[in-house]
C-alpha cells in the first residue's frame, strides 16, 4: 500500500457513512430499475430490455438514465 492509500476502517466516520449511504442508494436505484424492466412490457420500453438491464449496472447513471430516457410515456 502506498502512503496515500487508506483502508475503509481508517477513513473518518463521516466518509465511511457517506460511502455506505451512496452504496445503498445505488442498490435501491438499480433494484427499482431492474424490477421495472422485468415487469414492464417490451412495447413500453425504448430499446431492447437486455440493453437497459446492462446499463442499470453502471453506477447511478444507468438506473437514472433508464427512468428518464428508457421508458415510454405512460399517457398521463
Amino acid at each position: 500500500m502506498t502512503a496515500r492509500t487508506k483502508r475503509f476502517s481508517q477513513l473518518p466516520a463521516r466518509s465511511r457513512a457517506s460511502i455506505i449511504v451512496g452504496a445503498i442508494v445505488q442498490f435501491i436505484l438499480q433494484g427499482a430499475a431492474l424490477r421495472d424492466i422485468k415487469r414492464r412490457p417490451a412495447a413500453q420500453i425504448k430499446g431492447p430490455k437486455p440493453l437497459w438491464v446492462g446499463l442499470s449496472f453502471v453506477n447511478y447513471f444507468g438506473p437514472i438514465a433508464y427512468f428518464v430516457f428508457g421508458r415510454k410515456g405512460s399517457g398521463y
